[in-house]
């Protein structure tokens, strides 16, 4: 695919209603052609449809009646030739509850959203560069902190190492940024790692991938919120206490925000990026102008008592726990769906932003560190100490602090709209359940936006809300994922060629060596603290995800339409009843389970006696003398239907009457067997434990059988 390839966005509304195949549409004609019913609103021996399934499409507008002031509403109105389209009333519940629990979401999340709307739900730059760089830019203030922090595990003297690993790492972040600005135009779909190392390195790298993303997206919320809790109880120690309770309430507010729609969440999350860009900058100005009117002479680092030899391995985790500062760089790759057309050349151009403004905002941090002589220490975060040498009196401390704590908390919104569009891709292949195709009424992927927030909410609270703990385990997540992307790039020009590839390989190529040697770093310097952890997930993940796609390819298998074996219809017992395609195939037995001749049971008697098929009437009894009783009432009743009569001796129910039916099935496997059960509605649920509930229960235990319709006849309760 060349610059710019493609045909546009695959994330639709539509998605989750996959077209047929060639193969399967040649099925379904050759099944087609063997029926023999004729349509009921076409001439034929059928008739007509008794009601008008137009709903009255043509009449005029509905006109007050003398009863009511107010015209009733159009639930349904006219689309295409054959088609109707549900109004917004439509969607209304009909209880009362039901009406006031949506009037409640309608307030918190805004009103539905047509599906045409999806066009218009995408960002312009100016929008997807905060929505998209909040984790990116929001790492700045806890990367470089995280490597000073194992830095000075060897003492003060050892801080000086900040500046050669902070130039390897800003080095890192320009291979890694070129890398998947070479992406997104080859691959312009979204899906970053996972489509590219699926596509050119096999299955088992994408769904590694795959697995590397879905943790960094689960830990860039945990560690977001984390962060920016953090940055409020250095600024009010007072809420220290209570920063479990508020990481969670911040969790539940980013999945409200992002279930209004990717645009309104957008607009929500804009403000406090560039907030936190300006107030950084502001920083790092007024500290380098501070640094310059004493020559720039570096202030000595404070005492620090030595608690582990300087060595390869200590410097190897310091570089691997500096390289969070990266987490969210493959953010635009994807999510280029989500921009404006042209899509990809728009997401290109805001990464090159993204990464331009990473690179000034984590060098001048760290240098600006190294020449304050600051270190790490309990109760203030590196950011907070610098904010402070920047700006000892004023307001102006306390605004960097509150910019810095609404991005941290924010940042997590990056996780908010890449991972579940991550699921979408995965479920469109079949290796993610497919209710993460669905977008719900406001055009948003709610299930995955649920599912991210219960995951991340359950490690914050497993972790107890501490940073530290929880970025071992985040570096080897990313890198999973940076690195198989990069090598897939690198196969993949190899087999498109095209022009420049030679160049666009090379540096792919650089990408996923860096990237690679991280990884290796973070898996080997960190597995003992907590590292561990994602090297064992992911390959529980990937077995995960080959078992879904494992059920989807069995279950489309056996829904598959199948062409008829034979050119005519044949009757009689040679097909199963669950391989019956052809109505004239199919031969019924329809079983009214009947408990005690009431208006109940008569219903459902007599809705099974006017479908016109063999009908029989089971009773159960606990003994020979309610069997025979039973059997009085049947004659005087009239003795219209076959009776067969079970005694129960144990006085079971359900599980007699199901391998009664399951015999009778046995006998005949092409039989269709149709249960009409009688059942009251109840109008309270408080009724329901006044209630034996045997209907529902005979239901679930009938549903497990081969061959069995289960359908009931209700009875409503007046009043």
């Amino acid at each position: 695919m060349g610059e710019g390839g493609g045909e546009g966005t695959v994330v639709t509304p539509a998605a989750e209603f996959p077209p047929l195949g060639p193969e399967e549409l040649g099925s379904l004609r050759r099944i087609g052609e063997r029926w023999q019913v004729t349509r009921p609103d076409r001439p034929g021996p059928a008739g007509e449809l008794p009601v008008d399934p137009t709903l009255g499409r043509y009449r005029r507008r509905p006109l007050p009646s003398r009863f009511g002031r107010l015209a009733p509403i159009e639930m349904f109105q006219a689309g295409e030739p054959d088609e109707l389209v549900a109004t917004e009333p439509a969607n209304l519940p009909g209880s009362r509850l039901g009406r006031g629990l949506g009037r409640l979401r309608r307030v918190l999340l805004g009103p539905p959203l047509s599906s045409a709307a999806v066009l218009y739900e995408r960002m312009r730059k100016l929008v997807a560069l905060p929505v998209l760089s909040s984790d990116l830019l929001s790492s700045v203030a806890y990367g470089p902190e995280a490597m000073l922090t194992v830095l000075v595990l060897a003492g003060g003297a050892a801080l000086g190492l900040s500046l050669p690993l902070g130039a390897l790492l800003v080095l890192l972040m320009v291979a890694v940024g070129i890398s998947y600005r070479q992406t997104i135009p080859a691959y312009p779909h979204g899906a970053g790692s996972y489509i590219v190392a699926g596509d050119n390195l096999g299955t088992g790298a994408g769904l590694a991938a795959a697995a590397g993303l879905m943790i960094d997206y689960v830990l860039t919320v945990s560690v977001s919120v984390s962060a920016g809790i953090h940055a409020v109880t250095s600024a009010l120690p007072g809420l220290t206490g209570l920063a479990v309770p508020l990481g969670v309430l911040m969790i539940a507010v980013l999945l409200a925000g992002n279930l209004r729609g990717v645009r309104t969440a957008g607009n929500i999350f804009v403000l406090p990026t560039y907030a936190f860009v300006v107030a950084l900058l502001a920083v790092l100005g007024v500290g380098f102008l501070r640094a310059a009117g004493r020559g720039f002479a570096v202030l000595p680092p404070p005492d620090v008592p030595v608690a582990e030899g300087l060595g390869l391995l200590l410097v190897l985790r310091a570089f691997s726990s500096g390289a969070v500062s990266m987490t969210g760089i493959e953010a635009v790759s994807n999510a280029v769906p989500a921009f404006r057309p042209p899509e990809w050349r728009n997401a290109r151009t805001t990464l090159s932003w993204m990464v331009a403004m990473l690179v000034v905002l984590f060098a001048g941090i760290v240098v600006l560190i190294h020449l304050n002589g600051l270190a790490p220490r309990p109760g203030e975060t590196m950011l907070s100490q610098l904010a402070r040498s920047s700006f000892p009196t004023g307001p102006w401390y306390a605004l960097v602090q509150a910019a810095t704590a609404l991005i941290l908390l924010l940042a997590a919104n990056t996780a908010f709209n890449d991972f579940p569009r991550l699921l979408f891709f995965m479920a469109r292949a079949g290796h993610a359940p497919r209710r993460f195709l669905h977008m719900g009424d406001r055009l948003a992927f709610g299930n995955g936006l649920v599912a991210l927030s219960v995951t991340a909410a359950l490690v914050f609270l497993a972790f107890g809300g501490h940073t530290e703990a929880l970025i071992p385990l985040y570096a080897v997540g990313v890198f999973l994922a940076f690195t198989l992307s990069q090598a897939g790039m690198v196969v993949h020009w190899r087999r498109r060629r095209g022009p420049r590839w030679g160049r666009r390989l090379a540096v792919n190529a650089l990408g996923a060596t860096l990237s690679g040697l991280v990884l290796l770093t973070a898996a080997v310097a960190k597995f003992a603290e907590g590292a561990w952890v994602v090297v064992v997930a992911v390959p529980l993940l990937v077995l995960l995800f080959h078992r879904v796609q494992r059920h989807y390819r069995r279950l489309d298998g056996a829904l598959a339409p199948r062409p008829p074996g034979t050119p005519s219809a044949s009757p009689g017992p040679s097909l199963p009843a669950e391989g019956q395609e052809v109505p004239q195939q199919i031969r019924h037995l329809v079983v009214v389970p009947v408990a005690r001749l009431n208006r109940a049971s008569l219903r459902a008697l007599a809705y099974a006696a006017s479908l016109g098929q063999p009908t029989l009437a089971v009773h159960l009894a606990p003994n020979e003398e309610e069997a025979d009783r039973f059997r009085g009432q049947w004659e005087a009743w009239g003795d219209h239907l076959r009776l067969e009569t079970i005694v129960s001796p144990y006085r079971a129910v359900i599980g007699p009457l199901a391998h009664y039916l399951e015999a009778l099935h046995a006998s005949r496997a092409d039989l269709v067997l149709t249960v009409i059960v009688p059942e009251v509605v109840l109008r309270h649920p408080w009724h329901r434990p006044l209630h034996s509930q045997v209907e529902r229960r005979l239901r679930r235990a009938l549903r497990e059988l081969a061959g069995v319709v289960v359908t009931s006849v209700p009875v409503h309760l007046p009043g």
